[in-house]
């Protein structure tokens, strides 16, 4: 099993980057698949989740109206959509795979990408 992170950088405030998480090894339309952070010194936040179909999605209040999940089960892909990005954006961004939507229980993680929003 492996989730595949990547899309990370440095960006200004204001901008926008997309992450990408590619995943193999498992059952990638059976999966609601989420986006989580992690900023220094502070515990690991989620972030979006989205349903295996892709019908259903549900966002944190920090990021609602400004990240957009989505997922291509054609290409085992999902990805998140960043605009208007703050500095308190900055973290290593993580995805991770649930065979239950809207359970607490994630199944599988990636190895993060750094996101650093800094002018």
């Amino acid at each position: 099993v492996q989730l595949q992170a990547s899309g990370g950088g440095l960006v200004q405030p204001g901008g926008s980057l997309r992450l990408s998480c590619a995943a193999s090894g498992f059952l990638f339309d059976n999966y609601a698949m989420a986006w989580f952070r992690q900023a220094p010194g502070k515990e690991r936040e989620f972030l979006a989740i989205i349903i295996d179909s892709g019908e259903m999605t549900r966002y944190a209040d920090s990021v609602k109206g400004r990240f957009t999940i989505s997922r291509d089960n054609v290409r085992n892909t999902v990805y998140l959509q960043m605009n208007s990005l703050k500095t308190e954006d900055t973290a290593v961004y993580y995805c991770a795979g649930s065979w239950t939507y809207g359970s607490p229980r994630y199944d599988y993680w990636g190895q993060g990408t750094l996101v650093t929003v800094s002018s």
